[in-house]
């Protein structure tokens, strides 16, 4: 056996052997424009609004803008709970509103072995990004307490679900039940500790491992 193929080999059963995992791959991040002032960066757990053109890195062909597709809007979502893909997730932290990224994303951080649409399985992608706005998102104490309708110091379902559906109305986009349905339960399935179907303010401000 050659030695290059007995060094892969040996690193597999390394990592095999002693439970490991192997580094997951990174998201390289370029900064193509930053604002002079900025009043606060985005966080997991904050709402953001923005806009993007994704390309296959492949050969450079654009397989959706929020510009010239669809409604020519741009896109609100949740950072950090898992409404995008793992690269957006992790190279839209830290940003500040107007400021502009183009992220170079390897497939297992995007759609992986199994593609999307237009996306081939394997594909490394390229997305242009602009942060148009950053809000309280649900789960900083600042939204714990907008939620909290009846100062009871614990939220139910119906008062998350309550929320989202104002701040997407507050922005001009019609509610959407069943999209604030399954951002209410994922919510409580990382939050709600103790299973007694409210969140404490302690459960919800604390941060977990794995957002």
């Amino acid at each position: 056996m050659i030695p290059e193929l007995w060094t892969c080999v040996f690193s597999a059963l390394f990592f095999y052997v002693l439970g490991a995992k192997l580094p997951e791959p990174e998201v390289k991040i370029e900064v193509l424009y930053k604002p002079f002032l900025c009043h606060r960066k985005s966080k997991y757990g904050d709402i953001l609004l923005v806009h993007y053109e994704g390309f296959l890195e492949s050969n450079g062909t654009m397989f959706h803008s929020s510009r010239r597709h669809g409604d020519k809007n741009p896109v609100w979502f949740t950072l950090g709970i898992r409404e995008v893909i793992k690269g957006w997730d992790k190279g839209l932290q830290g940003m500040c509103a107007g400021e502009k990224r183009k992220l170079t994303i390897p497939p297992a951080l995007a759609y992986g072995k199994e593609g999307k649409g237009k996306i081939p399985p394997e594909s490394t992608l390229i997305f242009d990004i602009e942060i148009i706005e950053i809000r309280n998102g649900p789960r900083s104490h600042e939204s714990f307490q907008e939620m909290d309708l009846n100062d009871d110091w614990k939220l139910s379902k119906a008062e998350v679900k309550e929320y989202l559906r104002k701040e997407f109305e507050r922005h001009g986009y019609a509610a959407n039940d069943t999209h604030h349905e399954v951002m209410a339960e994922d919510i409580f399935q990382k939050e709600d500790e103790d299973n007694d179907g409210f969140i404490s303010a302690r459960e919800f401000t604390y941060k977990h491992d794995e957002l």
